[in-house]
């Protein structure tokens, strides 16, 4: 494929093959899970006391205010305060003394218990303003299934949003590609966990390369490619039932599969004519809509919001560069990026404003977001094998693929680049992740 020799030497075939496939054979089994590391942390954070709830042991992966304050820390926004620095354990709002509190200088604390009643159980909490003692939040949620961490979660969440105006996402999830074993003997895994690396399980796995997981809008499918058969091909799975369907096999390469906005198209690349271009495939029919027919490479497609544009990565220009097409209008690609000499891998974050992608600075790839009514490009990373970026569906955080020490890791950055961290796998290198949407209600 002549096209490939403008690319970057390893980036080239990655570009390629990496955008496009993976591999498979059902199994519920879970994963390895990650681990935080905090590399960068935000030095005016707001203190914040999350008090172990009553009505639980403390300590042990399913202790409610761990994980809430887990999920408070992993925004960047707040640093709660160490449990052995606290002063009291109460579990009710009219059990706090807060002058205590203020000379511990939390700004805000939340109390709480866990409550089993008729065989349901829930958990009552309250968050309350530590200077003025204002009743801030009060609110009961269920356990769904027994899951002390799903309804830890729901409060991390309900918190945020109350203290920052931003809906959390720590209920949502993130699907990612795990790669286990040296080459000729290597085993590739399709894994979805918890936002923060828990409760990780395996969708599929394989032998053969699995890549470019892809959410639907209602989170209940993935779609990704598929090298099983010793070729790409594009499959979309049930996660609740691991059913799944292969939609798209045809003669060359399919790959880069995204979901448009109403979950009844994908955005593909596929090789038809010997040359990578992007389709639109429509899940119900089978009909494919081309959208690009220009002799370069063009893939990495990625939806606007509201599914009236699509974004993606070509070599048109000599090097890899976004371009944006109109689907109701008949005219050219629009080129996005020009500030840098690489720029790929566009994803849009969900209110539509900025544009993420892999940029090349200063010698190393990393990932960088556009503002689109500016077109000003900020590069918020330094590594140098940042790839992959996927917006939280709050679009605060993106997530992303890095090397560290050899290894591939998943990483987070907050959307103005002031908060990284990074989740380590215990075994195996990662890559990959997909952020999910947030979970129907």
């Amino acid at each position: 494929m002549q096209a490939m020799t403008g690319w970057l030497g390893w980036r080239a075939a990655r570009f390629v093959i990496f955008s496009l496939g993976l591999a498979l054979a059902g199994t519920g089994a879970s994963h390895a899970q990650l681990r935080l590391d905090i590399t960068e942390g935000v030095r005016d954070a707001v203190p914040i006391a999350v008090v172990p709830f009553g009505g639980q042991a403390e300590g042990g992966t399913n202790d409610i205010a761990a994980v809430v304050a887990g999920d408070l820390r992993l925004s960047g926004r707040f640093a709660p305060l160490d449990r052995k620095d606290m002063v009291a354990r109460p579990t009710i709002g009219s059990e706090i003394r807060f002058p205590d509190w203020r000379l511990l200088k939390s700004d805000y604390i939340v109390v709480g218990r866990a409550v089993t009643e008729r065989g349901a159980t829930s958990v009552a909490f309250e968050l309350f303003n530590v200077q003025t003692g204002e009743l801030l939040l009060a609110e009961t949620v269920p356990v769904p299934g027994q899951s002390m961490r799903a309804a830890a979660h729901r409060i991390a969440d309900l918190v945020f949003e109350r203290l920052t105006g931003i809906p959390g996402a720590f209920s949502t999830r993130i699907a990612y590609v795990s790669v286990e074993g040296t080459p000729p003997s290597r085993r590739y895994r399709l894994v979805v966990s918890d936002a923060d690396g828990f409760n990780a399980r395996n969708v599929t796995e394989s032998n053969e390369p699995i890549m470019s997981p892809a959410w639907s809008p209602d989170g209940k499918d993935l779609a990704y490619v598929s090298f099983e058969t010793r070729t790409s091909a594009i499959y979309v799975q049930r996660l609740a039932t691991g059913e799944r369907r292969r939609v798209s096999a045809r003669a060359g390469i399919n790959g880069a599969p995204a979901f448009s906005p109403d979950g009844r198209r994908l955005a593909i690349t596929l090789s038809r004519d010997g040359n990578l271009d992007i389709y639109i495939l429509d899940l119900a029919t089978q009909a494919l809509t081309r959208v690009t027919s220009d002799e370069a490479i063009d893939t990495e497609a990625a939806w606007s919001p509201d599914g009236d544009s699509i974004y993606f990565t070509s070599d048109r220009a000599g090097n890899a560069q976004i371009y944006r097409v109109d689907l109701a209008v008949a005219k050219e690609a629009e080129r996005v990026t020009f500030t840098n000499s690489y720029n790929a891998r566009p994803r849009v974050s969900p209110n539509g404003e900025e544009l993420a992608m892999v940029t090349l600075d200063r010698g190393g790839y990393r990932i960088g977001v556009m503002d689109l009514k500016s077109r000003t490009l900020r590069v918020l990373t330094d590594g140098q094998q940042d790839e992959s970026p996927s917006f939280a569906p709050n679009g605060a955080t993106i997530i992303f693929a890095s090397e560290s020490r050899g290894n591939g890791d998943l990483a987070l950055v907050s959307s103005d680049g002031r908060y990284q961290e990074r989740l380590r796998s215990d075994s195996g290198d990662v890559r990959e992740p997909a952020w999910s949407p947030y979970p129907a209600r």
